[in-house]
């Protein structure tokens, strides 16, 4: 799993040769960033010698002219990183949003950590950024003052300009003077007080709308080289499976098909490597998925190929209801369950899933000399550089990885075997080559979201509130993608609401069973927290109805009093998503206030609701954000479920871009809808039983919440995660609404499979 590492913020003032290029002109001032935010240590090797010194992540250029220009190294994909990151450099620098150029980085070391995933963006780099603009700033006060002869201090900016007793100097023509300065020591910045702020805390327009809006923004599917050839590659139906042998008579007779090449399976583990099969090479995309179609192929399926969901699901199932491996444990629950009374338990299952983001995955690569340029829609240009080195046998720095926009992501485009796949038939055909995956690729070759059985127990005392919780969750785990036979879940999926359960129970233990995986497992859009903020918060909410309480006033009775839970004194292993849990601690009174504002604004037990309807509630801390959920469903007679209303309150912290955040919310409670509804991936004899839109829908406009209310608390604690963090709570509170109007208590996902009639 990822985490965080610590180091003092430097910022230099460097020259264009060595690090920007030809991107600004020689006579810009250039900064360039090191943050000490990285997913691992850096491998001298892989840094150029000029720059292995220093590292930077985040670079800001101002020309003569005044054009700020600010490197964009994260992807964007819609939550508006590429626009959020430069508008806190923007502010702190004073300067004019219209003469801001934001550029997209390459993949590069450089640049520290470029991985678009994990909901950290923000949290991460706020602070960098905004060090980064005050610096500048400083800098080119420091280059007024100088000219006008006066203290720095008595010198300010004022959107682009600086300026002392109605003299004014703009950006462009202090910039040979500031270049020539020393960056100030982090401890002598002074920052802008949030309320002088024009960026941040405002409605911005995200960078690049314009073209997206008009169709002339590049997506991965969209970038063409000339000379290009398209490709689409038969994979084997169960994971692992080799080419026996293989027909491609009909497939050559099909118009503008060119070609087959075969590609080798994989040598496990298969991290993110191709997965093999037989490409087919044509002049067009439809050529190549037409000519595909007439392949015939001989597999060995491998021993995938007894992979069954049923049989695997009872398997979960029973090992659920064994003792696992304790990952919490709290007073003694043995004991206290031995005390009989009244001891209530529940099963809760969550199928597969896949990603399907609009967009599927796509690159072109093109390999000359011993070295392979890629473009591509993905999270993580630096885990293209490395997954294409490892897979063609040359260096990282031999691989240049382009970052197109992405139509979504949702954690699928972080893992980029579909580049690899370009790469080697670029090497083999000697000529640009387009990788288009089909919507079939995409829903049948996913890596999936984990399948997860879970057993909860739980004893009540006199007052109706568990003195007891035992709860265990097993599935097979991300980390058997990086290492064949893994089959207990790390500390990180284990901290994503389970061994971090803040509920005040003296007896509390948690387990974690062992369960292998038969097809590729990676993390989605809130990872393990689907299945365990489901089966915590759903059973929560059967205990309110057993103690004849109101849940959201259970909920709250068992949160207990505000406190920062110290997970680590009770001996777990917690990673905090990687935040420091001196700045990121467990806060249990930021979650009651969101419990609290999501019951005040929805009209819990105020509001007078027709026949049929009836309002959940669930709550839940992930990414270091605070989330409660109150779903309001309808229930016809005939059983169908419509969601009316959804009022959705959260803390993250402090706020960048207010309309990405609500619109990330917004997107979370259709994602939700969608999972909790219907979305179900299933395999017989190894395959992928779904293969589009028509069995894996996706939440269509009547079936999507009407109304979706989103409440930002606002309040001065470091930022948090926002593009994943409304996901779970979501269909614990919608099942819980479901009992509530129907009586009917939904465990296992997708509400597809249930009659509510």
């Amino acid at each position: 799993m990822t985490h965080r590492t610590d180091t003092t913020t430097r910022i230099e003032n460097v020259s264009r040769r060595n690090f920007l290029g030809t991107m600004l002109s020689a006579g810009a001032m250039i900064l360039a960033v090191r943050c000490g935010v990285t997913e691992e240590a850096f491998d001298p090797k892989d840094i150029p010698a000029e720059s292995a010194a220093f590292n930077p992540d985040v670079f800001l250029g101002i020309e003569p002219d005044g054009a700020v220009y600010i490197v964009a190294h994260r992807s964007e994909m819609g939550t508006g990183s590429k626009t959020s990151l430069p508008m806190i450099v923007a502010d702190e620098l004073g300067a004019d949003w219209n003469k801001v150029v934001i550029q997209q980085a390459i993949g590069d070391p450089k640049y520290g950590d470029q991985n678009t995933d994990g909901s950290r963006s923000i949290r991460w780099f706020y602070s960098v950024m905004r060090e980064t603009g005050a610096t500048a700033r400083m800098m080119l006060e420091q280059a007024a003052a100088n000219r006008w002869g006066v203290p720095a201090a008595e010198v300010k900016t004022e959107l682009h300009e600086v300026v002392h007793d109605g003299k004014r100097l703009g950006f462009g023509e202090l910039v040979a003077d500031a270049a020539k300065l020393d960056a100030p020591a982090k401890d002598a910045l002074h920052f802008k007080d949030p309320s002088e702020y024009s960026y941040v805390g405002h409605e911005m327009p995200v960078d690049d709308l314009d073209d997206i809006c008009t169709g002339a923004a590049v997506f991965g599917q969209d970038f063409q080289l000339d000379g290009m050839v398209y490709c689409s590659i038969e994979h084997a139906p169960a994971l692992g499976g080799k080419v026996v042998s293989y027909d491609d008579k009909a497939a050559l007779e099909q118009w503008g098909v060119e070609q087959t090449v075969e590609l080798p399976a994989f040598t496990p583990p298969h991290v993110f490597q191709a997965l093999g099969g037989v490409a087919v090479i044509a002049n067009n995309t439809w050529s190549a998925f037409e000519g595909r179609k007439k392949l015939k192929i001989e597999w060995d399926l491998g021993a995938n190929a007894a992979y069954n969901s049923d049989s695997y699901k009872r398997d979960l199932q029973k090992t659920a209801r064994r003792k696992g491996k304790v990952v919490r444990d709290v007073g003694n629950v043995d004991r206290e369950f031995r005390k009989g009374g009244k001891v209530l338990e529940a099963e809760y299952y969550v199928p597969h899933l896949a990603h399907a983001p609009m967009e599927p995955p796509a690159a072109v690569a093109d390999y000359k000399d011993g070295k392979v340029t890629i473009w591509s829609c993905t999270q993580n240009p630096q885990a293209v550089q490395d997954a294409v080195s490892a897979s063609l046998g040359i260096e990282k720095s031999d691989v240049t990885a382009h970052v197109t926009l992405l139509g979504g992501g949702f954690g699928r485009k972080s893992k980029p075997d579909y580049c690899c796949e370009a790469a080697l038939l670029s090497r083999e055909l000697g000529k640009p080559v387009k990788v288009a995956w089909s919507r079939e690729d995409d829903i049948q070759f996913d890596y999936f979201h984990a399948v997860a059985a879970l057993y909860l127990k739980a004893r009540l005392g006199g007052d109706g509130k568990p003195t007891a919780w035992l709860q265990r969750s097993v599935f097979p785990p991300i980390g058997s993608t990086f290492a064949e036979g893994t089959t207990y879940a790390g500390a990180g999926e284990m901290g994503m609401g389970f061994s971090d359960v803040p509920f005040d129970i003296p007896n509390h233990r948690a387990e974690n069973g062992p369960a292998p995986a038969h097809v590729r497992i990676g993390w989605m859009r809130s990872v393990a927290n689907i299945y365990h903020a489901f089966a915590v918060h759903s059973f929560l909410d059967e205990l309110a109805h057993a103690a004849g309480r109101d849940p959201a006033e259970y909920l709250l009775d068992v949160l207990g009093e505000d406190r920062h839970i110290d997970l680590t004194a009770q001996g777990v292993d917690y990673p905090n998503m990687g935040g420091p849990i001196e700045e990121y601690p467990l806060d249990t009174g930021r979650l009651r206030a969101v419990i609290e504002r999501a019951r005040d604004e929805s009209g819990w037990g105020k509001r007078e609701l027709p026949k049929g309807h009836a309002l959940g509630i669930a709550a839940h801390r992930s990414f270091l954000t605070y989330v409660a959920n109150v779903v309001e469903v309808a229930v016809d007679d005939a059983g169908t479920i419509t969601i009316p209303r959804v009022d959705t309150v959260v803390d993250a912290g402090l706020t960048v871009h207010p309309e990405r955040c609500r619109a990330q919310f917004e997107g979370a409670a259709v994602f939700g809808a969608s999972l909790a509804l219907m979305g179900e991936i299933t395999a017989t004899g190894g395959k992928i039983d779904q293969s589009n839109f028509h069995d894996y829908p996706v939440a269509r406009i009547h079936q999507a919440p009407q109304q979706v209310n989103v409440y930002m608390i606002e309040n001065d604690h470091p930022p948090a995660g926002i593009g994943e963090p409304g996901v779970p709570p979501f269909a614990p509170a919608l099942t819980n609404a479901i009992f509530a109007a129907t009586g009917k208590r939904i465990r296992e996902l997708p509400l597809s499979k249930h009659s509510l009639a």
